[in-house]
């Protein structure tokens, strides 16, 4: 393990490949995640945009990196202008493009200025934030398979909290990577007009379903989720289903691990 202590990050060892880079001083408690191959590294996500996550990729992998973006939300693009590839579902390109419209800056600012609880870098500052827009330098689509060399990765398109979100299967180790389709403490967002409830249930099922999945790791909160999640989501998802549940306005709904906001 490399022992990187940082003021903002806080950097985890899943294994000797793969690293958690969380940001535990900021009321999201965000997760993006590096996992290096032999030939390039891919990170998924890269945090809010309050301190320099490079600085953080940097010491823990000499290889090329290729940012793969769950979702285009705030939280989760905000080091992407540090890197040279970056990739996104086509559903969510023309938000990294021009921004989601209604979503005003004054909103994203507030936001990224709540409830902070470690010091914040000299280099930040709330009032000034702009979230990142660029261009894509590549198209991701569901089925899509990545090489890391020796490490190989499966895209799947798991629409619902936005309307390109992908769910990622490290296909050696099992590890799913799951985004803010599914994490545990608070409750997951399906309730602003540019999500989908229905969407959102049956991407559920679908990463329920994925076979020789190891482990499952949400982008917020909690690292890590039970081991058992899978069938909790099932359970979860069938009663939601049963109860006529599954549209905007219905109201948080709370399971055995995760619980969804509609």
């Amino acid at each position: 393990m490399k022992n990187i202590v940082d003021p903002w990050f806080t950097v985890q060892e899943l294994d000797d490949m793969t690293y958690a880079i969380s940001e535990y001083g900021h009321w999201e408690k965000v997760h993006s995640f590096l996992l290096i191959g032999k030939i390039k590294a891919a990170l998924i996500d890269t945090g809010l945009g309050i301190d320099s996550i490079k600085r953080i990729t940097n010491q823990l992998t000499d290889l090329p990196i290729i940012v793969l973006t769950t979702h285009v939300h705030a939280d989760h693009i905000g080091g992407h202008g540090e890197f040279d590839k970056i990739y996104v579902h086509a559903d969510d390109a023309d938000w990294l493009i021009n921004g989601i419209k209604g979503l005003s800056l004054n909103r994203i600012r507030k936001d990224m200025a709540r409830d902070i609880t470690k010091a914040l870098p000299e280099s930040f500052d709330p009032s000034t934030y702009i979230p990142y827009l660029g261009t894509p330098d590549g198209i991701l689509a569901d089925g899509d398979s990545i090489d890391l060399g020796n490490r190989s990765l499966s895209i799947y398109h798991t629409p619902g909290h936005s309307p390109g979100h992908i769910s990622i299967l490290d296909c050696e180790r099992g590890y799913l990577f799951t985004g803010d389709l599914l994490y545990s403490d608070t409750p997951i967002y399906a309730f602003y007009p540019s999500t989908n409830p229905v969407d959102l249930v049956n991407s559920l099922e679908r990463i329920a379903k994925i076979k020789k999945v190891s482990k499952i790791f949400g982008s917020h909160n909690q690292l890590g989720l039970v081991s058992n999640i899978k069938e909790e989501v099932l359970k979860g998802t069938q009663y939601l289903k049963d109860n006529d549940l599954i549209r905007h306005g219905t109201g948080i709904h709370t399971f055995k691990g995760f619980s969804v906001h509609f």
